[in-house]
């Protein structure tokens, strides 16, 4: 049976949505209460059996490495200070027996560029890939429950989700036939259609888990109309050769690459953190009682 080890996190991008934020800091920095997205997306890897985070940066991303990487001084006022709970908490961002490795993106040139970059690294053997602002909340977590349905069916997996007509062009979209409620294979995956163009109102939801065998199809692809090497072109192409199936998960999925996902990840979030669901609780009922949020 073949075990997924590594997963691919592309984190070349630049964040538009969310300039002026980041023209400093990457989007995937950007925090949730108390947690960078990409952590968030690292912890769901882990808890899926990951050991090898292989991050594509590009320019202006040196604090995600530097975010899993040791900090001797932060480490050591906060054991002077005898702050142990969070000391161990900047200690635990990454389990010791998983390795994070770097590879660069020269150019934002799609996702499927973006997998090449990482294709020395990833080998001969199958991996997942995340999309760190695609923020998925799942019990198992969602990676997990992908690894499960690779394992069974030996063949790709793709996180799909349902979503409004109007927002195709949000999201490489999906058809084919179901198996059961959860898992249909894929027949047709076509990049950010046109409403009227849509097979369906059914998305990728950031979360993959591939077979080698994407990387032949890559490079086998000319860039589209945008100049961009994409990822569901890379996907199209596999299906003349095998089966690629689409996951409709359990959880909730909050696309944090715009300011409305994001904010709401952020107050739901919020609400169950145990250190401010009460207190949040109320003073968001209160806020959106008496109508005075700022403006």
């Amino acid at each position: 049976m073949l075990s997924v080890r590594k997963a691919v996190f592309p984190v070349a991008g630049f964040g538009r949505r969310f300039l002026p934020a980041t023209k400093a800091s990457p989007k995937e920095m950007l925090p949730v209460v108390d947690k960078p997205l990409v952590q968030y997306a690292v912890e769901e890897a882990v808890a899926a059996g990951i050991t090898q985070l292989i991050f594509v940066t590009g320019r202006g991303k040196r604090v995600i490495e530097d975010h899993f990487d040791k900090s001797y001084e932060i480490e050591q006022v906060l054991k002077l200070q005898g702050q142990q709970a969070l000391l161990d908490l900047v200690q635990n961002i990454k389990p010791s027996h998983v390795e994070c490795v770097y590879v660069r993106q020269p150019e934002p040139l799609g996702l499927g560029h973006a997998l090449l970059c990482a294709g020395k690294l990833v080998g001969k053997e199958p991996f997942a890939v995340v999309l760190a602002d695609d923020l998925l909340v799942g019990e198992p977590p969602v990676l997990a429950q992908m690894v499960r349905v690779f394992s069974h069916y030996d063949c790709s997996v793709v996180a799909v989700k349902e979503f409004e007509p109007e927002e195709s062009s949000a999201y490489g979209v999906v058809s084919g036939r179901y198996w059961d409620e959860r898992v249909m294979s894929i027949g047709k995956i076509v990049e950010k259609p046109a409403p009227d163009a849509a097979p369906s109102n059914i998305g990728v939801a950031g979360r993959y888990v591939l077979m080698p065998s994407i990387f032949r199809h890559l490079r086998a692809q000319l860039p589209g109309v945008n100049g961009k090497l994409e990822l569901s072109d890379g996907i199209q192409s596999m299906l003349k050769d095998e089966q690629v199936l689409a996951y409709n998960f359990d959880g909730t999925h909050y696309n944090c690459g715009t300011k409305l996902g994001y904010l709401k990840a952020t107050v739901d979030f919020a609400l169950c953190h145990p250190e401010l669901r009460g207190s949040f609780d109320a003073w968001l009922r209160e806020r959106i009682c008496d109508g005075n949020a700022a403006r």
